[in-house]
């Protein structure tokens, strides 16, 4: 905050505190000039008012609460822009990038800073780092198999991918389904773990500035034809002379980048399983204006031990129970 918001907050806080205080070294006296314990005068349905005093307990708690919200405000951040001595924080602020987190940590290292965030994570390291270890030693077709590997895998999982491809892993539009076979990069295990370590980025280009409306429509009814769904014909041969424009990525047969062994994760057109839908509006508007799809990733966030563990439960989820 501004220096001027940073000081209305200090002088607002310790102005209450010392109102507080006040109050409290007022009422320890009696000023209604009439005796502790004789009445008030009051009334209430029959329930006379006496002067009595607050309970001791409740003018020590009152004092001991006013004793920590001072100790609490000097230690921790708190008033404005004071940040405390202590110089404790919960979290690395302002960080936009994983470079800029580990900075942070090397930075609040070196200074003496204690960064709660960052003490829970050396704890968890220093608590959980001997299990990932210990599975990342064994073999991921191994470890699909082993429940214990599986359950912590699936933590893993909700907590970094659920949002994308679903709870239950089905994926959703324009996130894929990670429960069947068909793998835009591979479904081995060395394959998936590449993909989890360092991510993935496709992109399809639009093709309407080539191929033109008529030409849209033409290689949109081709496209749907390889599936074998019912098409206009002209309109899918007319199509099928300009698919080699495609055949780089999809193969001349349209099976996509696995079956051809090519890296640009083209999907196989043929099975009838479309990422971003398969009506023909929606495949006639990948090809109009292509897609873009990025798959963050999680080596630098996770760690390889980590991510061996998750390639182990996403490995699972795509074979027979």
């Amino acid at each position: 905050m501004t220096s001027f918001w940073s000081i209305w907050v200090i002088v607002l806080t310790l102005a209450c505190l010392a109102l507080i205080f006040g109050l409290l070294i007022w009422n320890l006296k009696n000023y209604t000039g009439v005796e502790e314990g004789e009445s008030c005068g009051h009334e209430f349905d029959g329930i006379e008012e006496l002067n009595n005093p607050l309970p001791k307990w409740w003018t020590y708690m009152f004092f001991a609460t006013f004793v920590w919200s001072v100790y609490y405000l000097a230690m921790y951040p708190g008033l404005g822009n004071f940040a405390g001595l202590l110089g404790w924080t919960s979290s690395n602020q302002g960080v936009t990038s994983i470079e800029q987190s580990k900075q942070a940590v090397l930075n609040a290292q070196e200074n003496g800073q204690w960064v709660q965030l960052d003490k829970e994570f050396e704890a968890a390291e220093e608590r959980f780092g001997p299990i990932f270890k210990a599975f990342a030693q064994q073999d991921v077709l191994a470890l699909a198999k082993n429940s214990e590997a599986l359950e912590i895998g699936q933590r893993l999982y909700a907590q970094n991918c659920a949002q994308c491809h679903g709870s239950d892993a089905r994926g959703g539009l324009g996130f894929p389904n990670l429960t069947d076979k068909d793998w835009l990069y591979g479904g081995h295990p060395d394959q998936i773990k590449e993909t989890l370590l360092n991510g993935r980025v496709a992109a399809m280009p639009g093709w309407e500035a080539a191929l033109g409306e008529q030409g849209v429509k033409e290689m949109t009814a081709y496209v749907l034809s390889l599936s074998g769904r019912k098409v206009n014909q002209k309109d899918a041969d007319a199509g099928k002379s300009k698919f080699a424009m495609c055949a780089a990525c999809h193969g001349m047969d349209g099976k996509g980048s696995v079956a051809h062994n090519l890296p640009f994760g083209a999907p196989d057109l043929t099975d009838n399983i479309w990422l971003y839908g398969g009506s023909q509006r929606a495949v006639e508007e990948s090809v109009r204006h292509g897609r873009a799809g990025v798959m963050p990733a999680w080596k630098d966030i996770l760690g390889e031990d980590k991510v061996h563990l998750l390639t182990a439960y996403v490995y699972s989820l795509s074979q027979d129970k």
